[in-house]
C-alpha cells in the first residue's frame, strides 16, 4: 500500500422530496426520494495503519463512540467485498482514518452515510485494489440505506429502502443555494418511521409521491435552476416524514412556524429531520436569509429545541458541472 493518505470530501445530502410508499416485507419502508448533494462536507483521510486494527480519530461534532462510527464499518465492508472478489490474499491491511466533522449529526443530512461512502472509496484507493460496481453497491448497502446514494456521484432518484439509485441530471444554470437550519437535537430515524407507521401523517397522503415523481421527470427532461426555485415552495411540503418528526419532537412545530414567519416562504425538511431548508437562487440571497434567521433566533422570534443554538449553514447544491459550485470546504456556517 502507498503511504500517501487517500483524501475524500464527504458531502451532505438534501431530500428535495421524500415519499414513504409503505412498509416492505423485510421491515424497511419503501421510499421515493429525489436526493441531491450539498456543498457542506466532512473531510476524511485514510492511510495504512501502524497497528494491527483499523483506527479512527474524529475532530469536530460529537459522533458518539468512534468504534461505532460508520467509517470503520465501511472499511470493514470494503475489506470483506474485496476478499470475496479477489480472494483472502488481496492487500487489505489495517487503515488509520481521520475524520474532520462539519455536517451536523442525526440531522437528516446523511453525514454518517456520506462519511461511510467516502471511507469505502478511500479504503480501495489506499489498498490499490479494484472492486466491481456490484461489489461497491453491495458493500454500501450493507452499511446503511443512504450510503448507495453517494456512490451515484450526483443528483439521484432513490427508491426501495435506499439501495435502488438512478442517477438523474442536475438542474441547468447557476447553482441554487440552500439555507440549512439544524436545531441542536438529535432525531432518531427509527423513531420517526415508527411514528409514521403509527399514523403521524399529513392529510392527503400521496401528495409527496406525486410531487417526487413529477420532479424526477422534470429533471430527466432538463429542468432549469430557475424552474426549481419556482417549484421549491411545493417541494417544501413533499416530505412524508415531516409530521412524524414533529410528533417525535413537538417543538419542531413552533421552530418551523417561526422560520416561515421570518423568511416569508415555505420551509422544507431534509430526511427524517430536524434540519429545515429553503432554496435560493444565489449565495447573496441565502446569506441574507441566514442573517435574518440569526437575528430572529437572537431576539426570540424563532425558538428551537435543544440545549444549544441551531447550526445555520449556507451551501450550494452540487451540480454535475465541476465549475457550477464553490470549490471550497462547504459553504459558510455559524
Amino acid at each position: 500500500m502507498s503511504g500517501t493518505p487517500a483524501i475524500r470530501l464527504a458531502h451532505a445530502k438534501l431530500n428535495l422530496t421524500l415519499a414513504v410508499l409503505g412498509r416492505r416485507s423485510d421491515g424497511y419502508h419503501a421510499l421515493h426520494s429525489v436526493m441531491v448533494p450539498v456543498g457542506l462536507s466532512d473531510r476524511l483521510s485514510v492511510a495504512p495503519a501502524i497497528g494491527a486494527a483499523d483506527t479512527l480519530h474524529v475532530d469536530g461534532a460529537d459522533c458518539g463512540p468512534e468504534a461505532d462510527n460508520l467509517v470503520l464499518r465501511a472499511i470493514a465492508a470494503a475489506r470483506a467485498a474485496v476478499r470475496a472478489e479477489a480472494g483472502p490474499a488481496a492487500p487489505t491491511g489495517p487503515l488509520a482514518a481521520r475524520l474532520e466533522k462539519r455536517i451536523p449529526v442525526a440531522a437528516g443530512l446523511a453525514g454518517g452515510s456520506s462519511d461511510a461512502a467516502a471511507a469505502l472509496e478511500a479504503a480501495l484507493e489506499a489498498w490499490g485494489t479494484p472492486l466491481s460496481p456490484a461489489g461497491r453497491l453491495a458493500a454500501a448497502a450493507s452499511v446503511g440505506s443512504d450510503v448507495a446514494f453517494f456512490g451515484a456521484g450526483g443528483w439521484a432518484l432513490v427508491e426501495g429502502r435506499g439501495e435502488r439509485v438512478e442517477r438523474i441530471p442536475s438542474v441547468r444554470g447557476p447553482a441554487p443555494w440552500a439555507l440549512l437550519v439544524t436545531p441542536a437535537v438529535a432525531v432518531s430515524t427509527p423513531a420517526v418511521f415508527a411514528a409514521w407507521a403509527a399514523g403521524a401523517r399529513a392529510a392527503g397522503h400521496g401528495a409527496a409521491a406525486a410531487a417526487s415523481r413529477h420532479l424526477a421527470d422534470e429533471l430527466r427532461a432538463g429542468m432549469t435552476a430557475r424552474a426549481l426555485i419556482v417549484r421549491a415552495g411545493i417541494l417544501a411540503h413533499a416530505n412524508d416524514l415531516m409530521p412524524a418528526a414533529q410528533h417525535v419532537v413537538p417543538a419542531l412545530v413552533a421552530f418551523r412556524r417561526g422560520l416561515i414567519r421570518t423568511l416569508g416562504t415555505a420551509v422544507g425538511q431534509s430526511g427524517s429531520g430536524p434540519t429545515a431548508w429553503v432554496i435560493y437562487p444565489s449565495r447573496e440571497d441565502a446569506d441574507a436569509a441566514a442573517a435574518a434567521v440569526r437575528d430572529a433566533l437572537a431576539d426570540g422570534r424563532v425558538t428551537a429545541p435543544g440545549d444549544a443554538p441551531p447550526a445555520v449553514h449556507v451551501a450550494p447544491l452540487v451540480l454535475d458541472r465541476p465549475d457550477a459550485q464553490d470549490p471550497g470546504h462547504g459553504g459558510s456556517d455559524t
